[in-house]
C-alpha cells in the first residue's frame, strides 16, 4: 500500500504529540512508586474510566472481533463471552468496591491484607506476583502479534531481515516507540495519553462508519448475506451456512468447533460466572481500581468503562466488517485458506480513502499503544513493590524504586516481545489466555472472597496447581483426542475444547485449594476480623461476623447479595445491548437497532435506582 502524504503526516503528528505528552506528564510520576503506579490516588474517576476503556480497545481484539463478525454474523456478539467481557459488570456492581477498600497498591499487596504476612500469606503473595508477571507477558505477546500483523499489512515497506520477519520488525518498532513514554511516566503518562488516544479512536470510529454506510444498498446487502447470518438469538446448533458461495467460511466454523452453539453458550456462562467472581486478574484493570480515590469512585469508573467502550468499539468493528463484505469478499473467496484475522488491516489499507485512512491508522495505532502501555504499567508494580521492596530492599529512597521500575518495565517488555515472536496466531494466544490461564486463576480467587476458612496455603496450592495445569492440560487433551478419541479430535482442538480445558483446570485447582486449606491452620483471627470489617464481602463469613460483632455490636454485615445479583443480570443485558446495537444500525437492521437502544436506555434507568443511587450504602 502506498500511503498518501496526508496519511503519513497524520500518523507522524500523532506519534509526536503522544510521545511528547507522555514525557511532559512524566515529571509528576518521578516522586515515588505511589505516584508512579497509582497516580497518588488523585486521578478523577472518569479519566480512569476513559483510560481503562482505551486500554481494552486494542488492535488485536478489534481484528479478532472483525473476523468473528464476518464469519458468524450477529451471533458473534455472544462470542466475547469467551473472555467473558461481562466480568466488567461484576467489577462494576460490587468487586471494585471490595478491592478499593483495601488501600493496597497491587493485587499482591491486597493478598497480604486478606491472608496476613505469615508463611501462608507470603506463599499466596508470591504466587500472585508470579501469576501477574506471566499473565502480563502473555498479554504483551498477544498485542505484539496483533500490531505486527496489522502494521505489516498496511505499511508498504518490507522490513524483513535475516533474523526477523516483516511483522516482527514492525512490532518491535512500534513497541519501542510506546516504551519511550510508558516507562518514563508511569500511571500519569499512561492515563493522560490513553485519554487522548480514546478521543482519536472515537473520531476514527465515526469516520469509518460514515464512509462504510455511504451509498450502501441495504436491500441488496441483506439478500446476499448467508443463511442465518443476520439471526441474533443463539440456538442449540449454529444455523449459519455460507453454502457454495464461500465454503472456506464453513470450514473455519467447523475448525473453531462452534457448530454446537448451545453447548458453547452453556459452557461460556459456567466459565464466566467463575471467572467473573474471581475478580480482575492482577493487571491494568486492577491498577485502575486501586488508583481510584475511594471505593464508590472505583465502582463508577468500572461502570463508565462499559459505557464509553462498547458502542464505539463495535461501531468500528461492524463498519470495517461491512466494508470487508462490500469490497474484500472476492479476494477472500479466491483464497484456499483465507486468514480472517487480516480483514481489518486489508480493509484499512486498501479500501479507505486518503485522510480517513490516516486518521483510522492513527486510531488503531493508538489502540495498540494504549493497550500495551496499560499492561506494561501493571507488571513492574508487582515485581518492584511486592518482590524487590518487600523482600530485599525495604528502606531505599523513593527515587530508587522508581528507577527500578524503569529497568523492570524494559525487562518485562523484552520478555513479552520474545514470547510474541513464537506465538502462532491471535486465536491461539486468545484461547490460551482466556481458558487455560484463567482456569488456573479462577478457583482460588473465588474462594478468597466467599469462604472465611480459606487460607494462604490453600490459595498458594490452588494457584500453583492452576498454573501447572495450564501448561499441560491443553496439550494432554490434544494427545488424548489424537490417541484415543479420534472421532472427537476436531472438537477437542476447537474453541469448545479450550473451554473443556478451563473446567478441567478449574477442578484441579479447586481440589488443590480445598486440600491445601484443610490440611493447614485457618488464617489468623485478627487478620480475618480486620479484612472482613474493612472489605465487607458477602459469602460464608458467619464465624468472623460473630467475632467482629463481639468487638463492635453495631457492625452490619453485607446484605446486598440479592441486589448485587439483580444488578449483575441487568448490567449484562445493558452491556449486551451496547455490543449489538451499533452492529444492527451499521448493517441496516434499523428496527432491531432501536429495540436494542430501548433495552440499553431501560437498563440504564433501572441501574440508576438499583445500583448508582445505592452506592452511598454499598460503598460506605
Amino acid at each position: 500500500m502506498n500511503l498518501s502524504t496526508i496519511d503519513i503526516l497524520i500518523i507522524l503528528a500523532y506519534l509526536v504529540v503522544i510521545i511528547g505528552l507522555g514525557f511532559w506528564i512524566s515529571k509528576k510520576a518521578s516522586k515515588n512508586i505511589q505516584s508512579y503506579f497509582l497516580g497518588d490516588n488523585n486521578i478523577k474517576w472518569y479519566w480512569l474510566g476513559f483510560s481503562n476503556s482505551s486500554g481494552m480497545f486494542d488492535v488485536s481484539g478489534t481484528a479478532f472481533y472483525v473476523a468473528l463478525l464476518f464469519i458468524y454474523g450477529f451471533k458473534a456478539a455472544w462470542l466475547p463471552w469467551l473472555w467473558p467481557i461481562w466480568n466488567q459488570i461484576f467489577v462494576m456492581v460490587f468487586l471494585a468496591i471490595w478491592i478499593r477498600r483495601s488501600n493496597a497498591m497491587t493485587g499482591a499487596d491486597w493478598i497480604i491484607k486478606r491472608f496476613g504476612d505469615d508463611k501462608g500469606g507470603r506463599l499466596a503473595h508470591m504466587i500472585v506476583v508470579i501469576f501477574a508477571v506471566i499473565s502480563v507477558i502473555g498479554f504483551i505477546g498477544y498485542v505484539f502479534v496483533g500490531i505486527g500483523k496489522f502494521a505489516a499489512n498496511i505499511l508498504p515497506w518490507d522490513l524483513s531481515n535475516a533474523v526477523l520477519t516483516n511483522q516482527q520488525t514492525y512490532a518491535l518498532i512500534v513497541v519501542a516507540l510506546t516504551t519511550l513514554y510508558t516507562v518514563k511516566g508511569g500511571m500519569y503518562s499512561v492515563v493522560a495519553t490513553e485519554v487522548l488516544q480514546y478521543g482519536i479512536l472515537v473520531v476514527s470510529c465515526i469516520l469509518v462508519v460514515t464512509y462504510a454506510v455511504k451509498g450502501v444498498d441495504y436491500n441488496t446487502l441483506h439478500q446476499h448475506l448467508p443463511q442465518g447470518w443476520a439471526s441474533f438469538w443463539p440456538q442449540w446448533k449454529l444455523d449459519i451456512n455460507w453454502g457454495n458461495t464461500f465454503p472456506q467460511a464453513n470450514q473455519k466454523i467447523a475448525e473453531d468447533g462452534f457448530v454446537w452453539f448451545g453447548a458453547l453458550m452453556m459452557m461460556m456462562i459456567g466459565k464466566g460466572i467463575f471467572a467473573s467472581l474471581a475478580g480482575p486478574v492482577p493487571g491494568f484493570d486492577m491498577q485502575r481500581i486501586l488508583s481510584a480515590k475511594k471505593p464508590a469512585e472505583a465502582a463508577m469508573l468500572s461502570g463508565f468503562t462499559n459505557l464509553v467502550l462498547y458502542i464505539p468499539l463495535f461501531m468500528m468493528v461492524s463498519a470495517l466488517t461491512l466494508i470487508g463484505f462490500t469490497y474484500f469478499m472476492p479476494v477472500l473467496q479466491a483464497q484456499e485458506r483465507p486468514d480472517f484475522e487480516v480483514i481489518l488491516s486489508q480493509v484499512v489499507s486498501n479500501y479507505l480513502p486518503a485522510g480517513i485512512r490516516g486518521v483510522v491508522l492513527a486510531g488503531l495505532l493508538a489502540s495498540f499503544m494504549s493497550a500495551f502501555s496499560a499492561f506494561v504499567n501493571a507488571a513492574p508494580a508487582y515485581l518492584v513493590n511486592d518482590f524487590y521492596k518487600k523482600y530485599f530492599k525495604p528502606n531505599e529512597s523513593p527515587r530508587h524504586y522508581v528507577k527500578c521500575s524503569y529497568l523492570t518495565s524494559v525487562a518485562i517488555i523484552a520478555i513479552g516481545c520474545f514470547f510474541g515472536l513464537f506465538a502462532s496466531s491471535l486465536s491461539s494466544l486468545t484461547l490460551w489466555i482466556t481458558s487455560a490461564l484463567y482456569g488456573g486463576y479462577a478457583a482460588a480467587n473465588v474462594l478468597k472472597w466467599v469462604w472465611w476458612r480459606f487460607n494462604g496455603y490453600g490459595y498458594f496450592a490452588g494457584m500453583l496447581a492452576g498454573l501447572i495445569s495450564a501448561t499441560f492440560v491443553p496439550s494432554c487433551m490434544e494427545w488424548l483426542s489424537a490417541a484415543y478419541f479420534t472421532s472427537y479430535a476436531s472438537l477437542f482442538g476447537s474453541g469448545i475444547g479450550t473451554l473443556i480445558s478451563f473446567f478441567v483446570i478449574l477442578i484441579l485447582s479447586i481440589s488443590a485449594s480445598v486440600i491445601g486449606c484443610l490440611l493447614t491452620p485457618p488464617p489468623d483471627k485478627q487478620i480475618l476480623e480486620t479484612f472482613y470489617s474493612n472489605t465487607k464481602p458477602w459469602g460464608f463469613w458467619k464465624p468472623v461476623l460473630k467475632w467482629v460483632q463481639q468487638v463492635n455490636p453495631a457492625f452490619e454485615p453485607n446484605r446486598q447479595f440479592k441486589w448485587d445479583m439483580l444488578n449483575v443480570v441487568i448490567g449484562i443485558c445493558w452491556q449486551m445491548s451496547m455490543v449489538i446495537m451499533p452492529v444492527f444500525f451499521v448493517f441496516g437492521y434499523i428496527s432491531s437497532g432501536f429495540t436494542a437502544m430501548a433495552i440499553w436506555i431501560s437498563c440504564m434507568v433501572v441501574l440508576k435506582f438499583t445500583w448508582y443511587d445505592r452506592l452511598k450504602i454499598t460503598a460506605a
